[in-house]
């Protein structure tokens, strides 16, 4: 399969994806963006390879990056964020600020969660359903993330987020207590 075989094919599934996620019809994507409805047809059964400025319309349209509706990565994905990379928004001389961790454009139920491993304990987890995200931020100690197969060391003051999907589980490897806080972004029911 060539690069462009593969860029249709994740583009066919990411615009159905995201089409469905937000609930729109044909007719309403359409109408939203200004592609024709034949053509979304096209593009979601990976019969065409549509424009840049047609890729860019739809994913305005779905309120999604142009980066998210073409990502064909195969596997379960994991952000990683490290603490000097959070977005700072705002911040007074005196030290107040707010910083956004992490983020993700799933949407349904948010869950909240707040986490302490001590050393050599951990959590194990069935896939969720498909949609499912996770988002975390280590307070101390370093988490040992596991998705799909793949570790990722996670110290304080980073953070993570992935499709939870797969199987996935958190230990503490480490000598320190791991604390963190999760939310976790349940797809709404259909």
């Amino acid at each position: 399969m060539t690069d462009l075989d593969q860029l249709t094919q994740s583009l066919a599934r990411n615009l159905k994806r995201w089409r469905n996620e937000r609930g729109f019809t044909l007719d309403a994507l359409a109408a939203r963006s200004g592609v024709s409805r034949g053509m979304i047809i096209q593009i979601e059964q990976a019969r065409t390879n549509p424009s840049v400025g047609t890729t860019v319309k739809l994913a305005d349209a779905l309120g999604v990056s142009i980066t998210t509706l073409l990502d064909y990565e195969s596997g379960p994905q994991v952000q990683l964020v490290p603490a000097e990379q959070a977005v700072r928004m705002w911040s007074t001389d005196a030290g107040s600020y707010t910083a956004l961790l992490v983020g993700t454009e799933a949407r349904g139920p948010l869950e909240l969660w707040e986490w302490r491993l001590m050393p050599g304990e951990g959590s194990d987890s069935d896939p969720h359903p498909p949609g499912t995200f996770e988002l975390l931020h280590v307070t101390a100690g370093e988490l040992t993330l596991t998705v799909g197969g793949e570790t990722y060391p996670v110290p304080a003051g980073s953070s993570a987020a992935f499709e939870a999907s797969v199987p996935h589980g958190y230990r503490n490897d480490g000598t320190e207590t791991v604390t963190m806080t999760m939310a976790v972004s349940v797809p709404p029911a259909r």
